[in-house]
């Protein structure tokens, strides 16, 4: 922790908030998110623009239009982007944003006011896409879960608190250590999980999460892919939580049967439906299972990287730096 972070939490003060925005050559949408932060009430201490290719001119024009940090993130993944920015930081908490959505004017009002409790370590909201239902009203009351919960571990792992896209993470949480796994989130061969990992992982050092509806960003239709995929990524991401949770197997063993007999949940899920896998026949899902445990075996192979491994990665890194002819990072316009 920076001596700023530490003196800001001993006086009591509000903690300062570092945005995060992740973007993949899409200048014209981050425009229109970096115009939304600019409304945000309260604003950020500080915006960080990550940009996850070997540095694209236009993406750089838009930080420096909005005088925010640029970052470069060469190697492709989310969950490296992600947490380049995490580390880039200098607030006492780190809110992600995904590059094409929009923030309501005061997202970070509710975003932050569960940090009041000191064990609160991650708070996610609502996002509202088309897809959303209409039907029910937000709710005003948010919820929050700590690993003393009956069902804490299905809650995080599987949809229950809220996604990448509208959260936000308390600093010291993470106690030196990666906040998202790069073997998942987009540009991965396993595309997804990568935010629900993370809440396991946070809630497991004995932290608090809040679900915060009332923090709402609008959000484009939502990716959607084919049975077959949905359910290979399923059960790939199940085997690693069953294979790197060893004290939860019996309790995500339970969820998976209670997933396949349609059992309705006792806690409301985002999406709140069973999915195209769950609601297909058992022929289908042989095969899904099959191409999950394949595609885990693969995930397996791209372990966490030891340190020569690291070092190697830091090579490509700076060389690719060097190659584009731009800085790890840069503070916006002089």
């Amino acid at each position: 922790m920076t001596a700023q972070n530490q003196s800001s939490i001993v006086r009591g003060l509000r903690p300062t908030v570092t945005v995060v925005i992740c973007t993949y050559r899409r200048a014209a949408l981050l425009r229109k998110c970096l115009e939304a932060i600019t409304h945000l009430d309260p604003p950020p201490d500080e915006v960080i623009v990550v940009d996850n290719t070997l540095g694209d001119t236009e993406t750089k024009a838009a930080a420096r239009e909005y005088s925010v940090k640029y970052a470069v993130e060469p190697i492709q993944g989310l969950s490296r982007a992600r947490n380049r920015g995490f580390a880039e930081s200098k607030s006492d908490l780190v809110a992600y944003l995904d590059d094409d959505a929009l923030p309501d004017r005061e997202w970070l009002k509710y975003l932050l006011e569960p940090f009041a409790e000191p064990e609160v370590a991650v708070v996610a909201g609502k996002v509202v896409t088309p897809q959303s239902r209409t039907d029910e009203p937000v709710p005003e009351t948010p919820f929050s879960i700590s690993n003393k919960d009956p069902q804490w571990l299905a809650i995080a792992a599987f949809g229950g608190l809220g996604m990448g896209g509208n959260m936000a993470v308390r600093k010291v949480a993470a106690n030196g250590a990666k906040i998202f796994d790069e073997r998942l989130g987009r540009g991965t061969p396993l595309d997804g999980g990568e935010e629900h990992r993370a809440f396991v992982d946070i809630l497991s050092r004995g932290f608090r999460a809040v679900h915060m509806p009332a923090a709402i960003v609008s959000h484009p239709p939502l990716r959607t892919c084919t049975i077959e995929r949905e359910g290979q990524r399923a059960i790939a991401y199940w085997l690693l939580l069953f294979f790197e949770c060893a004290g939860h197997r019996l309790d995500l063993m339970r969820f998976l049967y209670g997933r396949l007999r349609h059992k309705p949940l006792t806690w409301k899920r985002d999406p709140p439906a069973f999915g195209p896998l769950v609601g297909s026949g058992w022929q289908q899902r042989i095969k899904a299972g099959i191409a999950g445990v394949l595609l885990y075996i693969q995930v397996r192979k791209c372990n966490t990287p030891g340190a020569g491994l690291r070092r190697a990665e830091e090579k490509l890194r700076r060389a690719a730096l060097l190659g584009a002819g731009v800085h790890g990072v840069d503070g916006g316009p002089e």
